[in-house]
């Protein structure tokens, strides 16, 4: 008889975030992606913008191969078995916000949306980039920036091409990187406010948003922050478990950070007859 291990089934969530694939672009990490998606098993996924670079096909050659077609392929197969899809657009698939609104056979287009954990916590949904006018610096200074991220971009897919020939696991130099700039450390956190604030202003219990390529979740002031990362440099999604709980998982499905659910209100004692 053999003695190998059964696999595991993989874990059911309630409802998987995901943003900033931009799939199209040379920096997506496709093929990480779409093993991620054919073993995910969850009611609701929502695609939380940038889902295809269509700024990038635009601008530049697409980068269109198997790995783009099984990210596809497997989304597909989501639907067919019953996973609801909500697509909220951002600023790198622009164009689809012409179609907000648009209910489609287990599929809709959201410019935003609110979500209900099943502990009964409402979340903003959106991707993020309605807070760039308080949160960037704009003209030259921005246009550098986006150069000099480009070319880390590059260099993280040849570290990571070399890590992968030598048997090591993913590394994101520019995550690295990134935390070590003051510059954008404070981009960052004028970011987390101006989504917090906005949650707060409707009087939401918290956000989930991408855009910013940085994975985080924590909760401030009774207020809850969730950036579901991206699949560019961090390769991160936020799940939400049957009890409300969340949690930020790596493709390779280890958890990076736990908000456990929120404690449900004493049941009041039965009443003598």
């Amino acid at each position: 008889m053999s003695t190998r291990p059964l696999s595991r089934m993989p874990e059911r969530h309630r409802t998987v975030f995901i943003s900033d694939v931009h799939l199209g672009s040379m920096h997506c990490h496709a093929a990480e992606l779409a093993d991620f998606l054919h073993r995910l098993r969850c009611d609701r996924l929502y695609l939380v913008g940038d889902i295809v670079d269509l700024w990038w096909m635009a601008q530049r050659r697409a980068v269109w191969k198997q790995d783009q077609h099984r990210v596809v392929e497997a989304l597909h197969a989501l639907a067919r078995a019953g996973t609801e899809l909500v697509y909220v657009p951002g600023n790198h698939d622009r164009p689809i916000r012409r179609f907000c609104g648009l209910v489609l056979p287990r599929m809709q287009v959201r410019r935003r949306a609110v979500h209900v954990t099943a502990d009964g916590r409402r979340l903003l949904v959106i991707h993020g980039d309605d807070y760039d006018g308080s949160t960037q610096f704009g003209g030259l200074q921005e246009r550098l920036g986006d150069w000099l991220y480009y070319r880390i971009l590059t260099g993280n897919r040849w570290v990571n091409r070399l890590r992968r020939m030598a048997g090591m696991r993913y590394w994101s130099m520019a995550e690295f990187l990134k935390r070590r700039s003051g510059a954008a450390e404070r981009y960052i956190a004028r970011f987390v406010q101006a989504g917090l604030d906005d949650a707060r202003r409707r009087g939401l219990d918290g956000i989930v948003c991408g855009h910013i390529h940085r994975a985080a979740l924590f909760e401030r002031d009774g207020c809850i922050y969730a950036n579901d990362g991206d699949w560019v440099e961090s390769l991160t999604a936020l799940a939400e478990a049957p009890d409300g709980s969340l949690k930020l998982l790596t493709h390779a499905g280890e958890t990076l950070a736990i908000l456990p659910a929120r404690p449900l209100p004493p049941r009041p004692l039965a009443r003598a007859a």
